[in-house]
């Protein structure tokens, strides 16, 4: 894969959300630049297999998707992804693979990717601070990446790491975060078919401040263990750090599961608002594992989920 060579074209190699991402950086210029989430060129249209995970609950708009975001390397308010990320450059992009993998290396994303079916999965997506929104993802499931990279018998966990470049994410110059920004999983987790690989969505390629040009979603977690723009990828055999974690262990854990009966000890996560209802919209019961309780609930046989929070 490292070494792949060909003369066809990134539309014959390449999944459709990362070349017409490196196409639109090429072609589109300083206006596609300045404003690309809200850039919906006919060409950009995506066609990827619906799948069986999708939710049946309508998606929030492409609007609500791509203004209301949390992506602390561009600022920590909502608006400040969509307003900074557009300088973000994502081709060239590498990811590293390495720890207890057979085939370790600095993969370039367009062989990384190569070969693995895409498909539209619309989930329902919750952030720690009780709002939650609905999501036509269009990506990959981690584990076919995995199998392919070969996991040696001792891993355990997989990490993940964002891109560090400050002079294009300006909220790296933040000493608040311990930067690369980090993330992990069980590999059990990692392995279940829920977990994908994210390179766009809404039939498009990944908008900058969405994570662009590849980014992990799980779930039944809240959004903050879906890290983006990731360039390291590590099996490992013991628990890896994660940022929020390190930053404050007493309220976010390392498995961060969407659970109704454990509140964060600053507000209740009982509850759920919807984005895109307004500021009187109407509340919602939280689900256990944000509606996907039949799928992983097995995962925690026997843990205490008020301890492994």
């Amino acid at each position: 894969m490292r070494g792949y060579k060909t003369k066809l074209g990134w539309s014959d190699v390449t999944p459709k959300p990362l070349w017409l991402n490196r196409r639109q950086i090429i072609a589109g210029g300083a206006a596609l630049l300045a404003s690309p989430a809200l850039v919906r060129p006919a060409s950009a249209q995506i066609t990827a297999a619906a799948s069986k995970y999708s939710t049946a609950d309508a998606p929030n708009t492409l609007e609500d998707i791509t203004s209301y975001n949390n992506f602390y390397e561009f600022g920590t308010g909502k608006e400040d992804p969509a307003a900074y990320a557009g300088g973000l450059t994502t081709d060239p992009w590498s990811v590293v693979i390495d720890g207890l993998v057979d085939k370790p290396g600095t993969y370039d994303l367009a062989d990384l990717v190569k070969d693995q079916p895409l498909e539209e999965r619309i989930y329902r997506f919750r952030c720690v601070e009780a709002w939650a929104m609905i999501v036509p993802w269009i990506g990959f499931e981690l584990a076919g990446l995995l199998n392919r990279v070969g996991v040696q018998s001792g891993a355990k966990f997989v990490a993940f790491e964002t891109l560090v470049r400050p002079e294009e994410m300006p909220g790296q110059s933040s000493p608040f975060i311990e930067w690369p920004y980090r993330e992990g999983l069980r590999l059990d987790e990692a392995m279940h078919p829920l977990t994908i690989l994210a390179t766009g969505l809404y039939g498009e390629a990944m908008p900058n401040q969405n994570g662009a040009p590849i980014r992990l979603v799980v779930p039944w977690k809240y959004g903050f263990k879906s890290i983006k723009s990731i360039v390291r990828i590590s099996l490992v055999d013991k628990m890896p750090p994660t940022t929020w974690n390190m930053l404050q262990p007493s309220e976010y854990g390392f498995y961060s599961n969407v659970n109704p009966t454990v509140d964060h000890p600053r507000w209740s996560q009982a509850s759920e608002r919807r984005v895109g209802s307004g500021l009187f919209g109407g509340r919602q019961d939280t689900l256990m594992f944000n509606g996907y309780e039949a799928e992983v609930a097995s995962l925690y046989t026997g843990q205490d989920l008020a301890v492994d929070f």
